[in-house]
């Protein structure tokens, strides 16, 4: 975000200092700034994929550790009532 809003910030000095009209300038900045949003719409597809992927996996991980420590659990009771 940091960076997005730093390249947002000098794309937009830049073309406040270049020898351009002010509508050049402002047809500029409105292009910059609908570039930029797309990129960060994009940037925030890409990491949201990520993040429920990361997610799923992890819930994976977790399930199967739980089943591993359940079948465990069944396994020391059985051998519990076993002895008894």
């Amino acid at each position: 975000m940091a960076f997005l809003a730093g390249g947002l910030i000098g794309a937009g000095l830049a073309l406040l200092y270049a020898p351009v009209s002010g509508k050049e300038a402002r047809v500029k900045i409105n292009d910059v700034m609908e570039d930029m949003k797309k990129r960060s719409e994009s940037w925030t597809t890409d990491m949201k994929k990520k993040v429920e992927s990361f997610m799923e996996e992890e819930k994976a991980i977790i399930k199967a550790a739980y089943d591993a420590g359940r079948d465990a659990m069944e396994k020391e009771k059985a051998k519990y009532a076993k002895t008894e």
